[in-house]
């Protein structure tokens, strides 16, 4: 792979904007990757290999001589920047995000500005053949929901999050406008009736936290789910906030509207 290459799989714009990024000297690249330093070097040619231009460690963890070239596991751990921020390299893109109130999950919104301003550009910009540029939204929080939001640039990953036969958790955190009662959870559990729904939609747990608050564990995702099962037990949702997704869980130093990505661990995770 080539710099110009790499900035376009991340999204920098399109081929001929990366080639310019690149001539131009803002693309920079820590060429001792490999041997755990960090050593940022600008990067001018935009078409040569960049096995070429990284110092790799003398020797292998087996003490053999390292073979001279790069491979994906490389590529996942270069570092490098462009225009004095540094970037890391990942084949697709998994982050999540702290969504905040008044913010719509929509390429096109229609009231309230979008989720996808609160990222940056690469990240809207990755390309995808056969979609829309960028990474999407797996499933969609209400405007007036907070919290735990994933977002992803591969298909097969957000299909599967998305999938009723995964049962991926998530769990809401929920305010009512009036008092609760142990009967409410007991509805919840053994399922509720919606509109245009011909089976009864159940939540997996639910528990009371407050005398106006509840947890509620659901595994399906239809539309203003929580609201609509609330309402079919006689209350009414004030403050909704998805507080986990799986066994992930908002990090306690990501603010609201903050972004940030997701290990291999965390994503393995999701599936446990």
């Amino acid at each position: 792979m080539n710099a110009a290459d790499l900035l376009y799989s991340q999204g920098f714009g399109t081929r001929r904007h990366c080639i310019a990024l690149v001539e131009e000297g803002f693309f920079e690249i820590n060429s001792l990757h490999l041997s755990g330093a960090t050593h940022f070097e600008v990067h001018k040619d935009p078409y040569s290999a960049l096995a070429a231009h990284l110092s790799l460690p003398s020797q292998s963890p087996t003490g053999s001589p390292a073979q001279a070239g790069i491979n994906a596991e490389d590529l996942e751990s270069l570092a490098y920047r462009v225009e004095q921020v540094q970037w890391a390299y990942h084949s697709c893109a998994y982050v999540m995000l702290y969504k905040p109130m008044g913010i719509e999950c929509s390429q096109k919104p229609s009231n309230w500005p979008s989720v996808y301003t609160l990222l940056p550009t690469p990240l809207r910009q990755r390309p995808r053949k056969g979609s829309s540029p960028g990474v999407q939204a797996v499933g969609r929080l209400d405007q007036d929901t907070t919290g735990l939001l994933l977002l992803s640039d591969d298909g097969q990953f957000i299909h599967k999050m998305s999938s009723p036969k995964h049962h991926v958790p998530k769990i809401y955190e929920v305010t009512t406008e009036d008092r609760l009662e142990q009967i409410v959870c007991e509805k919840l559990l053994k399922g509720v009736q919606l509109k245009d729904e011909y089976e009864l939609i159940t939540a997996q747990q639910a528990e009371l936290t407050g005398e106006f608050t509840l947890r509620l564990t659901l595994t399906q995702g239809k539309y203003h789910q929580v609201k609509r099962m609330l309402a079919a037990t006689g209350h009414k949702v004030s403050k909704l906030h998805r507080s986990q997704i799986g066994n992930l869980q908002i990090p306690s130093d990501l603010l609201e509207g903050e972004w940030r990505w997701l290990s291999k661990k965390e994503i393995d995770n999701l599936f446990i």
